[in-house]
């Protein structure tokens, strides 16, 4: 699959709770008005297809927040409106992110009979050290049978870990990552930890409550990363996602391809039409302004080149391949002619007939390179 396709990305924002790395849309919440939160998904969702009748859908994205803590019924409800309103194309991918918790587990079977094929699990560590530091509300038992019994469930399957955790070693994800490349079948996001401004981690940090492993630190980890889900057959196709050949996400290659998608739900970013949208952030302003207006729009602006191309070179560079030839004569007035010699002369890119990517050295450094790419 190389066309970009159309994509459908559906939040969610409810957590149980916030984790402290995490800078998402997300809210904790202890209870939710499913009935009243369906119907406006439902509405959004209407009035999108209406001004997209002739898009194919190729996936389908429900995030979060945890979208496994809504009802199987609203995701049902939401794929079958999508089937509806549009003509999918035939292999449509219909992801939801979920948490390994008992209590999630248990609507696996429900999920997967409301139209969801592919589940990516938020597991982001094995040991209950780190899954305590991370925040998480499951343990690392709960963990590997929630992924058992996904694996036994839905067809296509995906979960995260986040490496270079405080006092982690090289040798010490060497042997978590040879783990969870023992559990994998065919796609597995591994994050580095950032400090992210607006999380909980951000003034813990400043305080010097804990250390992030140091540059050259994080460096070796990444390029363990790269070594070894390469000789498991599951390598990097961009900078934190690895997997089998065509077993990439769909939805997430639309991104960064530069394809078009909507956004339903708060804070919910689309590009269609050549347009830039982006949704009520509070999920009390979406849920109102979607119960008036059918929609709850509250930036939606051209994109002109100025914009646009720049954004179709952060992204597509994240991608192992890079940007194909027809891609890259579309940006290249973007590129700063001087800075691209100097990153093809120091290794960190190649420019050829496919077109133009990365160099393992320029991954590693990719803000950097990307700094200079951009004018």
């Amino acid at each position: 699959m190389t066309a970009p396709g159309f994509g459908i990305y559906i939040h969610w924002p409810f957590c149980l709770s916030k984790c402290p790395y995490c800078d998402f849309n997300s809210h904790a919440a202890q209870s939710t008005d499913h009935g009243r939160w369906r119907k406006a998904l439902l509405a959004e969702l209407d009035h999108f297809a209406a001004e997209t009748p002739d898009r194919i859908p190729t996936s389908v994205f429900f995030g979060g927040g945890t979208p496994s803590l809504m009802e199987p019924e609203t995701a049902g409800a939401l794929v079958a409106a999508i089937r509806s309103r549009w003509a999918p194309a035939p292999d449509l991918e219909v992801t939801l992110e979920a948490n390994p918790t008992s209590v999630e587990a248990d609507r696996f079977r429900a999920f997967r009979d409301a139209g969801i094929n592919r589940l990516s699990l938020g597991i982001q560590a094995l040991d209950a050290e780190s899954l305590a530091f991370l925040g998480r509300r499951h343990s690392a038992d709960e963990a590997l049978a929630a992924l058992r019994l996904a694996q036994a469930t839905f067809p296509r399957i995906s979960f995260d870990l986040i490496y270079s955790r405080p006092g982690q070693t090289e040798a010490q994800w060497r042997v978590e990552l040879a783990r969870a490349l023992d559990l994998a079948g065919e796609h597995l996001s591994l994050y580095q930890l950032t400090i992210e401004d607006g999380t909980m981690f951000a003034p813990a940090h400043a305080r010097g409550d804990f250390a992030l492993p140091d540059e050259d630190e994080a460096t070796a980890q990444f390029e363990a990363t790269q070594e070894l889900t390469e000789r498991a057959g599951l390598p990097a196709y961009e900078i934190s996602n690895h997997a089998r050949p065509g077993a990439e996400c769909r939805h997430n290659l639309t991104y960064w391809r530069g394809g078009e998608w909507l956004g339903i739900g708060p804070g919910a970013h689309g590009r269609f039409g050549g347009d830039a949208l982006a949704q009520a952030r509070s999920p009390g302003a979406w849920l109102a302004q979607v119960e008036r207006n059918g929609h709850a729009t509250e930036i939606r602006s051209r994109l002109g080149p100025a914009e646009r191309l720049p954004e179709l070179v952060l992204m597509g560079l994240r991608l192992r391949n890079g940007l194909d030839s027809a891609l890259l004569a579309e940006v290249r007035p973007a590129l700063d002619p001087l800075g691209l010699a100097n990153m093809i002369e120091g290794g960190f890119l190649v420019e050829d007939a496919l077109g133009l990517r990365t160099t393992p050295r320029g991954r590693l450094v990719l803000n950097a390179v990307l700094g200079e790419l951009l004018t």
